[in-house]
């Protein structure tokens, strides 16, 4: 990821907010529940309590504004277009959330918060970025899941740095 302030959407109880504020990027963590955002705060983190999905939310970020974007085990279709045009365009998007057939291992089973056949790749193409890593399939931990993942740059990103490892994505 490009050096530079990251954001955490949906960032839960901070665990990635925690490891990129480690590898020394200033973060912005985002979550409805202040609950959980008082176990991510820490140093480096700024915590916003939001609730994006509200009737009137308002997406509290600029445009380009953001080095690194990480979204976990969470979806809401209306945001996919400001999620794109918040990464600087040297940027660097994680997205992993849950996908069609995730029903046969429990929650979530509502096709509304399940990704269809290749809807990530459909975010990064109407954002204008370029697919890095792209996965569709079952993982076993950290429990038995069907999910998609992607890793997409901005149009201005250097492919020259880009190093692809093998293993889970984070």
């Amino acid at each position: 990821m490009p050096h530079g302030e990251a954001l955490d959407l949906a960032c839960g109880c901070g665990r990635h907010a925690r490891l990129l504020a480690a590898l020394g990027h200033p973060v912005s963590a985002v979550d409805r529940d202040a609950q959980a955002l008082a176990a991510t705060a820490g140093q480096g983190i700024r915590v916003l309590q939001h609730d994006l999905e509200a009737p009137d939310a308002v997406w509290p970020f600029a445009p380009g504004r953001f080095a690194g974007i990480v979204v976990t085990n969470y979806l809401h279709r209306p945001l996919f277009g400001q999620i794109a045009a918040a990464l600087a365009p040297d940027g660097m998007l994680v997205y992993e959330t849950f996908a069609r057939g995730n029903e046969v291992f429990g929650k979530p089973s509502n096709p509304d918060f399940l990704l269809s056949p290749g809807e990530l790749l459909d975010l990064a193409g109407r954002g204008g970025l370029r697919v890095l890593a792209y996965e569709d399939g079952v993982v076993a931990l950290p429990k038995p899941a069907r999910v998609q993942r992607l890793c997409a740059v901005g149009p201005e990103f250097d492919l020259a740095r880009a190093r692809l490892e093998t293993g889970p994505f984070i």
